[in-house]
């Protein structure tokens, strides 16, 4: 299974407390595919990162190796603007990338996306 990073996991998983890092061990020892979005990457790399942070979300998951978004996932995204009652931008786009790879999208904040059709949560 491919499972896509919302921001909220990744930061989760690599940054203070690390409450969620058990979680994603255990999706990649069960050989997930898992990845992150550009539009991730960038919210995770405009947050107050450590050094340290940085270098372990390199190490997982490289900058060079980030899902792009591309226009199919453009156009998927706007049509999910257009159809969902509540604007949310970034959240959108991040949905539609996961969508668009049938992936499914691991998030610490599920309302934020539970009414996204067809988006499989983790």
């Amino acid at each position: 299974m491919t499972i896509h990073l919302d921001t909220s996991a990744l930061v989760g998983a690599l940054a203070g407390p690390r409450e969620a890092s058990d979680r994603l061990h255990g999706f990649i020892a069960e050989r997930h595919r898992v990845q992150l979005s550009a539009i991730v990457l960038y919210e995770w790399l405009r947050g107050p990162r450590t050094v340290n942070e940085l270098r372990v979300q390199e190490e997982l998951f490289p900058g060079a190796q980030a899902v792009p978004f591309g226009t199919e996932a453009a156009a998927q995204a706007a049509a999910l603007y257009a159809q969902l009652p509540r604007a949310r931008g970034r959240d959108i786009a991040i949905a539609a990338c996961a969508l668009v790879h049938d992936a499914a999208l691991w998030t610490l904040n599920p309302r934020d996306f539970s009414d996204v059709p067809g988006l499989k949560l983790m």
